[in-house]
């Protein structure tokens, strides 16, 4: 979509030309005569970037700006003038215009302060998406989790985000790390700071020393210029360290330093920066039995093991999958502008009985996958993967979503104590739930142990 610009002056022929210069650059241009004639079309046209002229009959623009920003506060607005002095630029300033220039323009310079204001737009908009679709998603965290493992986690992150303590989320691939990451910034007091997130496994040794702490030049070969690192441009916000078992034992010890001393070293550079940034790592392996092996260092793991949220896996939480499955539907109809409604019992009796190595990432697609597949409004069991298809679901007795859940669990958890021959300590390890909950669950679904004699 054109950028629109408006362009107000008094003086037709210039006003005409200059908006015949920006059309056949692509933007989409209006043109009004008089103060009067431009707050209009504000109104009406609801331009992005306005160029106003300062000396005009019925008002002065700097009186206009005011009003200007009134209507539509978001409008970059470029004053113009052949009467410029130091204090109209300044007074323009001061009431809100983002440039000021001089008439007669020089045309290359009015479209380079139009293409740099016209991609900061973009980019704000593309940052309030972003923001927008994180804060949704970290909403649906404490909307959608009902099984009692989620709420645990939703507590921890609430106790955890107005502190600065260093994080460690643990869990299976797919199951949700980076958007607690980012649910711990949202809900902390620096939440308008940069949130950077970083894979440790998708840069060479090297490579991720200049991108976590930055270079100077020359400091290696290719070198150029100047690198700003990730700690830097972090400030006071928040460094997220993906899968960081993955970091060769090398940095791991200059990471440790810089936890400890709260400054670090760009690459080849002398100059000491402090290191404000909160940070927070994750991994979908077990850190201890890479400290045990000698692939991660013992005085890291504590250091950055100082809060610790350990994620369940999706078949660890069947409760929450009717829900998650109705808020992608609700997603991806908006995305796609499609009307689906939900899925058919059959498919959320494979969704319960079904292992999901992938968890919730995996889940997410498989529901994108099916309303690409399936017409109609409902998802049906031959739209999804073949996989799932060809696993034999458990019959479920209930139609509604609560019900099928519960039958499912009762089936499942019994199944498992069946096959610990009802140790309940070693079937709650298996279910990745606390004994007291699996002893809450057993007497909320009438599960009676038959090897128990009075």
């Amino acid at each position: 979509m054109a950028v629109k610009i408006l362009i107000i002056d008094d003086e037709e022929l210039f006003r005409e030309d200059l908006a015949t210069i920006l059309s056949r650059k692509g933007y989409d241009c209006k043109t009004a005569a008089n103060a009067d004639e431009g707050l209009k079309l504000v109104s009406e046209f609801l331009p992005e970037i306005i160029l106003s002229d300062i000396v005009m009959p019925d008002k002065n623009g700097i009186d206009l700006l005011n009003d200007i920003l009134q209507v539509q506060p978001e409008t970059s607005v470029i004053m113009m003038t052949a009467f410029g002095t130091l204090e109209t630029a300044v007074n323009a300033f001061r009431k809100g215009a983002v440039d000021y220039i001089l008439k007669p323009l020089v045309i290359e310079d009015v479209l380079n302060k139009i293409s740099r204001l016209s991609e900061q737009k973009k980019l704000i908009r593309e940052i309030q998406y972003l923001r927008k679709e994180t804060s949704e998603d970290i909403k649906s965290i404490t909307i959608l989790s009902k099984s009692d493992l989620m709420m645990q986690v939703i507590d921890l992150i609430k106790k955890v985000a107005p502190q600065k303590s260093t994080v460690l989320i643990s869990g299976e691939s797919g199951t949700g790390k980076e958007l607690v990451a980012k649910a711990i910034h949202e809900f902390s007091e620096k939440k308008d700071e940069p949130f950077i997130a970083i894979n440790c496994s998708g840069f060479q040794e090297s490579l991720l020393e200049s991108e976590l702490f930055g270079h100077v030049k020359g400091a290696f070969t290719g070198a150029v210029k100047d690198k700003e690192g990730f700690f830097e441009t972090a400030g006071d916000g928040t460094i997220f360290l993906d899968e960081i078992a993955e970091m060769p034992v090398s940095l791991q010890s200059k990471l440790l330093r810089v936890l400890e001393e709260r400054e670090f070293y760009p690459v080849g550079g002398t100059k000491i920066y402090p290191m404000k940034a909160r940070v927070i790592a994750a991994t979908n392996k077990n850190l201890k039995s890479f400290v045990e092996e000698g692939n991660f260092r013992e005085d890291l793991f504590y250091r950055i093991a100082v809060f610790e949220i350990d994620l369940p896996p999706l078949r660890g939480r069947l409760s929450d999958i009717p829900s998650l499955t109705e808020y992608f539907i609700r997603k991806f109809n908006d995305e796609m502008k499609t009307k689906y409604i939900g899925v058919s019992p059959e498919v959320l009796q494979i969704f319960l009985s079904y292992n999901w190595p992938g968890n919730i990432r995996e889940l997410r697609n498989v529901i994108e996958r099916a309303m690409i597949l399936s017409d109609g409004s409902m998802i049906f069991p031959q739209s999804l993967p073949a996989q799932m298809k060809s696993s034999s679901p458990v019959v479920l007795k209930s139609k509604d979503l609560k019900g099928a859940v519960q039958s499912f669990e009762g089936t499942f958890i019994k199944q498992v104590l069946v096959e610990c021959k009802w140790n309940k300590e070693e079937a709650a390890r298996r279910l990745n739930i606390n004994p007291s909950t699996l002893y809450r669950k057993m007497s909320e679904l009438k599960i009676t142990d038959t090897t128990f004699t009075k």
